[in-house]
């Protein structure tokens, strides 16, 4: 499975003021990193910004992004994810992975039983987390550790997990009550905490720009 070729760093999530400042969400593991790597784009790489961050603030970077002079310029980003190119970023260590790499590939138990592939790595605090969904769209969220998620193969597009039995038993329990189908520790510190997908999990498992 290819690479990205652009890794979101973090997403606009309000405004601060009159003047255009606003507030983002940085996936990496420095939130202030969100300006390290050069210029950000939108997705599709059809706008691009200079971020100048100027402090921090409940939980987001408060930046100037080039071009955005009042607040309703600002309110229009509002929701808009930053990229960078992939090749802007460090090349990740040994055990050390980029979220982006591990969204879209599936994950099976040492059995290969299929348990769902990856749609997001989320941090609450506590590490990071895998959220998987297997064919019928149920969900399963697994910790992105040693332990629970003891290999992970980039090239050959695969994640193999040993999931405890209460984490199966839970979604078993979930399907049932819904009447059918669900509708760097370092490697695992992530860098870009994707919580989306830019950040290095790993390092996810977590360290990278948290990346």
């Amino acid at each position: 499975m290819p690479r990205p070729d652009k890794v979101c760093l973090g997403a606009v999530v309000g405004v601060h003021g009159v003047k255009g400042v606003v507030r983002i969400k940085s996936f990496t593991a420095h939130p202030a990193d969100i300006a390290a790597y050069g210029a950000v784009s939108d997705e599709s790489g059809g706008r691009s910004f200079t971020v100048s961050v100027l402090g921090q603030a409940r939980g987001a970077v408060l930046a100037r992004l080039s071009g955005v002079a009042d607040r309703d310029a600002a309110e229009a980003l509002r929701g808009l994810r930053l990229y960078v190119p992939r090749a802007a970023l460090p090349e990740t260590k040994e055990d050390e992975f980029y979220h982006a790499d591990l969204i879209g590939l599936p994950v099976e138990t040492k059995e290969g039983a299929r348990l769902g592939t990856v749609r997001a790595v989320h941090n609450f605090g506590a590490g990071d987390i895998l959220e998987l969904r297997d064919d019928d769209g149920r969900e399963l969220l697994l910790p992105f550790s040693d332990a629970v998620v003891p290999g992970v193969d980039i090239g050959a597009g695969r994640i193999v997990a040993d999931p405890p039995a209460a984490l199966l038993e839970q979604r078993a329990q979930a399907e049932i009550k819904s009447g059918g189908t669900a509708a760097r520790r370092r490697r695992r510190r992530g860098r870009d905490r994707d919580r989306g997908n830019g950040g290095r999990a790993g390092g996810a498992r977590g360290g990278g720009p948290g990346l």
